[in-house]
């Protein structure tokens, strides 16, 4: 067992947070005005603030970007040289690069465990084991 088993129940409030949600208790329309006109007065603090709220900072997009079929072992130099030349052009960002490169790099091994697969078994119906 781990932790502590006579600790506070599971999704608990702990003390400081309790006490200054009763202070803050029916502010937050105050708070909101303060806030804005803050950002209308120009600090730049309350400014992010506020356009965080309107328009959260975007984690990730979708990525409009081709890329040819992976099929067999082979396709993977075409692949890549696809990205690389996607990333070098601006049409993606070297992060987007890179996570399509593990995209492909995972697709690589389950291809080429596939085509592994593919030569034991015909090697097996060319010479059966003898038992």
């Amino acid at each position: 067992m781990s932790g502590n088993p006579a600790g506070p129940p599971s999704g608990s409030r702990h003390r400081t947070t309790k006490a200054v949600e009763s202070l803050l208790d029916g502010q937050a329309e105050a708070l909101t005005q303060k806030v804005v006109q803050l950002a209308l007065d120009g600090d730049p603090t309350a400014l992010r603030l506020c356009l965080e709220r309107i328009l959260p900072p975007r984690r990730e997009r979708p990525l409009e970007t081709t890329l040819p079929p992976i099929e067999k072992s082979s396709d993977l130099p075409r692949i890549t040289a696809r990205l690389i030349e996607a990333v070098a052009s601006g049409e993606l960002a070297p992060s987007e690069g890179e996570a399509l490169s593990k995209l492909v790099e995972a697709h690589r091994k389950i291809v080429e465990t596939a085509e592994l697969e593919e030569r034991i078994s015909r090697l097996e119906q060319r010479n059966p084991r003898r038992m």
